[in-house]
């Protein structure tokens, strides 16, 4: 008489079931992961994206009031080379004269910051002010804009063409060499790029020179 087989399975049976349900998790697990990272690392690009477009938002705002070169005479009004951006601007305090401010944006172990010099309106001071700035000895700190920058480029639309600054903005390597107003008044617009940390391409930004 044959023997019924019991009602269940084999271990056989749940061998094979385990091993299969262990490897649709193995797989299910290695492509939340992958969904997880990829969402991690669009959420990071997204916030660096956006923290330089702040950035360049706050340079066009800085730019537009870029000091005219009529007032400033000889003297610099806009230096930039691959780790610093410094210009003379005008502002307008309220129920107050115009006065003048330099502004300073610089890149330094991976971070964009920007700072600002008191408010004057005597040359002299100014010229002090400048100076400080050039030489980066201002002890009152900057203002962190974006960090992961991995690099920066500045190029100055003069007279139909884009040329580096040391070419055009009176800026010697060290960047102290005079510029006459003939030559600054033919400044229109900067082309800054920043090269983010990881990413293949920079983020490019024209920017305007005094208002328009």
């Amino acid at each position: 008489m044959t023997g019924r087989r019991s009602d269940g399975f084999t271990l056989v049976e749940l061998l094979v079931a385990i091993t299969v349900l262990a490897i649709v998790a193995v797989l299910g697990w290695r492509g939340l992961d992958s969904i997880v990272r990829s969402r991690v690392q669009l959420t990071e690009q997204m916030e660096h994206a956006r923290g330089i477009q702040l950035a360049f938002a706050q340079m066009q705002s800085d730019l537009e009031q870029l000091a005219d070169a009529q007032l400033l005479g000889s003297r610099q009004r806009l230096v930039a080379d691959n780790a610093r951006l410094i210009f003379v601007r005008t502002v307008f305090p309220e129920n107050a004269p115009s006065q003048l401010q330099v502004v300073s944006y610089r890149l330094r172990d991976g971070v964009l910051s920007r700072r600002e010099s008191v408010n004057t309106r005597d040359l002299t001071q100014l010229d002090s002010l400048w100076q400080v700035a050039l030489g980066d000895t201002d002890p009152v700190p900057g203002v962190a804009l974006q960090s992961g920058v991995a690099g920066m480029d500045v190029r100055i639309w003069e007279n139909g063409n884009w040329r580096a600054p040391a070419n055009n903005a009176g800026a010697t390597q060290q960047g102290t060499a005079p510029q006459g107003a003939q030559g600054a008044a033919g400044m229109k617009g900067l082309e800054m790029s920043l090269q983010l940390q990881g990413q293949p391409n920079p983020l490019v930004k024209i920017l305007l020179l005094g208002a328009v």
